[in-house]
């Protein structure tokens, strides 16, 4: 395998990029721990919390949703299988109504 030096670069920028941001995650956690001294809960800032969320959802580069990114390829291919037999059986919608019933 042939790695060129930008790849090569990008990959250690992004894991020191990552160790840095892990580090300004772990100054904000507060541990919670029981009468032992034992850690029984971790506290985290709404906003973190809110961010770490939203990128554990979604994949950056592709920007589909985590779920979405680790769905089985034959399932993929069952679903587009079946919207296929549906479109073709006259089983269609208005693309207006498309988000109809989906909730924020």
């Amino acid at each position: 395998m042939v790695v060129e030096k930008s790849d090569l670069v990008q990959k250690i920028i992004t894991e020191e990029l990552t160790i840095m941001i892990i580090a300004q995650i772990e100054s904000q956690i507060r541990y919670v721990t029981n009468v032992n001294g034992e850690t029984t809960d971790v506290l985290v800032p709404v906003e973190l919390w809110q961010q770490l969320i939203s990128s554990i959802n979604s994949d950056n580069v592709s920007g589909l949703a985590w779920i979405d990114e680790r769905e089985p390829k034959a399932q993929m291919l069952a679903d587009l299988q079946e919207s296929v037999r549906q479109a073709a059986a006259g089983q269609t919608f208005p693309a207006s109504e498309l988000w109809d019933n989906i909730e924020a």
